[in-house]
């Protein structure tokens, strides 16, 4: 399994628009397969709008968004709010559960990404396998897994929350423990953001 996340960077006070634009037309890209989540930033790099698609494989990526872009329906039809747009393929972690699936989990969900040093990944792996059950007692992770193509060596994990302060508790209750945080040798960077789910979004 592998996912990939798109982000893309819009032009300010267009989010609504877009996602307007994307909602109508995402019952006729999910006839190929199902929107994992879809996101729009509320602090970080704002105007930014975040959507994760699923795929068994490359191969099944490549099939299904050649069969996609055929559809007269897909892509939106109002692009045109698009500045810049990123795309990068995540392997999840062999303990990470399957994203999507209707899960409504909260209503502001953190990104967070790492940068590590090259060969720190499987380290980071093993650490999180052993951690991340303890961690969970408090809230769960809903996504935890690394770079495959795109900028190497990067740990994303993404958490929900009923709100910000939901967060602030869950974070002070869960830090300064000797089980968490887990992390591994070589962290270079970190970068977070809050995120919204869209009202169509399967994780929400």
């Amino acid at each position: 399994m592998i996912y990939e996340v798109r982000t893309y960077t819009l032009e300010p006070g267009t989010v609504p628009q877009f996602e307007e634009s994307f909602a109508e037309a995402l019952p006729h890209r999910e006839k190929y397969s199902p929107l994992a989540a879809f996101w729009h930033s509320d602090i970080g790099v704002l105007n930014q709008v975040v959507h994760v698609w699923g795929y068994e494989d490359l191969l099944e990526r490549g099939k299904i968004r050649a069969e996609a872009t055929k559809d007269p329906n897909w892509p939106p039809r109002d692009t045109s709010m698009i500045m810049n747009m990123e795309s990068e393929i995540w392997n999840p972690a062999p303990f990470m559960r399957p994203l999507g699936g209707g899960q409504e989990l909260g209503d502001v969900y953190e990104m967070r990404i790492y940068t590590y040093k090259p060969g720190s990944i499987p380290e980071l792996l093993s650490r999180w396998e052993k951690a991340l059950p303890w961690r969970e007692q408090f809230s769960p992770c809903v996504a935890a897994m690394h770079t495959e193509l795109g900028a190497l060596n990067r740990w994303m994990h993404i958490w929900p929350y009923k709100d910000l302060n939901h967060r602030n508790e869950i974070r002070k209750a869960s830090s300064g423990t000797p089980n968490w945080p887990s992390g591994a040798p070589g962290r270079i960077r970190q970068e977070n953001k809050i995120l919204i789910p869209a009202s169509f979004s399967p994780m929400r």
